[in-house]
């Protein structure tokens, strides 16, 4: 889908959309590509028209942001691969799986941002030089790399994207904090196979209270069910997370700063989403 505009908006209005096939890896992939170098924020002019004109995909009408402007947002990041790897993008550039770059439908080609993934605290620059995904809820089509790099390899995750400005780029404030290690994620399968678990801890303190919406066996289980829950309301995204607890995986949602609004949440979800929730207490 990242790739479904890329005709229109590189002047190719003829070309029909390439027939639907099935995405991932390329077989053999580099080595060592949990430690490719993010993306480096430069200066970088923003075109008039080309891809960042208004342009339609499925229906739906997308107004790209005009000029160097902040973005912030969270939602659902997918990624994509050999489908579309070695063909242009909507920049015009040649798509490498294997680089640091993104796809997003409205945020100005080229630009910078940061992608973190709040379930295990990573975060990667990406170039954006790409539009798409256009499917409700996500906001955001990863590059192989540096999906794999978050650990969304699995599938939509929900993730957090905020654009790196001009003045940023100047002052150099996108940088992290001289002598602050930058977390590398090194996968003990190989790439495009179930990444090693996500985990997180409960945290210690005075009371606690969490919405739990399943206990499973198998991570890709509470996986799925967080993409289930994210879809049906994306204020949680910052508040879901995968506890690995006496032998299970348990998703779960918190803290909240009271057993009331735990209730009121847990009440609404049903309703909206007929997604079901146990109120859980911990210390």
């Amino acid at each position: 889908m990242a790739l479904l505009c890329a005709a229109l908006l590189g002047g190719c209005a003829t070309r029909s959309p390439a027939p639907a096939e099935r995405d991932g890896p390329l077989p053999n992939p580099p080595a060592d590509l949990a430690r490719t170098p993010d993306a480096v924020p430069q200066l970088e002019r923003i075109r008039i028209g080309g891809p960042n004109k208004p342009y339609e995909v499925l229906g739906e009408r997308y107004e790209p942001l005009a000029g160097d402007v902040a973005y912030a947002d969270r939602g659902l990041a997918s990624w994509y691969g050999r489908k579309f790897h070695g063909r242009p993008t909507a920049s015009g550039e040649v798509y490498n799986m294997y680089a640091m770059t993104a796809a997003h439908p409205t945020l100005p080609i080229p630009s910078y941002a940061r992608v973190r993934n709040p379930a295990n605290g990573r975060e990667v620059i990406v170039r954006v030089n790409d539009r798409g995904p256009f499917h409700k809820g996500r906001i955001i089509d990863l590059s192989y790399t540096a999906a794999l790099k978050l650990d969304v390899l699995r599938g939509v995750t929900p993730v957090e994207v905020r654009r790196i400005t001009y003045a940023e780029i100047r002052a150099g404030n996108w940088q992290k904090p001289a002598g602050e290690p930058t977390p590398v994620f090194v996968p003990d399968t190989p790439p495009g196979a179930p990444q090693r678990e996500t985990t997180a801890t409960v945290a210690d303190g005075g009371m606690n209270y969490w919405l739990q919406f399943g206990a499973f066996a198998k991570l890709d289980a509470a996986e799925g069910l967080r993409q289930r829950v994210a879809e049906a309301d994306l204020s949680l995204l910052p508040l879901l997370t995968i506890v690995r607890e006496a032998g299970l995986h348990r998703l779960r949602a918190g803290p909240f700063p009271n057993a009331e609004e735990a209730r009121a949440t847990a009440a609404r979800l049903a309703e909206e989403g007929g997604v079901a929730s146990t109120l859980v207490e911990k210390r």
